[in-house]
């Protein structure tokens, strides 16, 4: 069985589980994150989880998930673009010197291939998809 006759077969049984329809809907502020979702920036000390809400099966193009942060900054790159939509709280992107900062209701576009500091002082949630979806892999 070939690459695209697999997909065809699983998402037609995610079909049938939505009961036919291909949408997903997520409540999501009902989504918490919890310590499994905890993010390794390399400081064990840094308060960042982040939770996928579809998995490489529902969506292999885009990546989607929730992402919290506290009281921490992180160095990171990012090898795929990322949108982040600030649901509560307040991110700061740093990069090149510069700092970029969003409140609820805000959205920041982080280009492929840029090398920025995540910053959030309070407790802050958002909302980010990513290209491609497997964005772990490409970090």
């Amino acid at each position: 069985m070939d690459k695209s006759e697999l997909r065809r077969i699983i998402l037609e049984i995610l079909r049938e589980e939505a009961g036919g329809c291909p949408v997903k809907r997520v409540d999501l502020p009902s989504v918490r994150c919890t310590e499994a979702d905890r993010l390794d920036t390399g400081d064990p000390t840094h308060r960042v989880y982040t939770h996928d809400l579809f998995s490489l099966e529902e969506s292999p193009r885009l990546g989607c998930g929730l992402m919290e942060m506290e009281r921490t900054a992180f160095p990171w790159t990012l090898r795929y673009d990322e949108i982040d939509y600030i649901i509560s709280g307040r991110l700061t992107i740093r990069v090149d010197g510069r700092e970029v900062s969003a409140g609820p209701g805000e959205v920041l576009l982080i280009p492929r291939d840029t090398s920025i500091e995540f910053s959030a002082g309070e407790k802050t949630r958002f909302l980010y998809v990513t290209y491609p979806a497997d964005w772990q892999s490409q970090a």
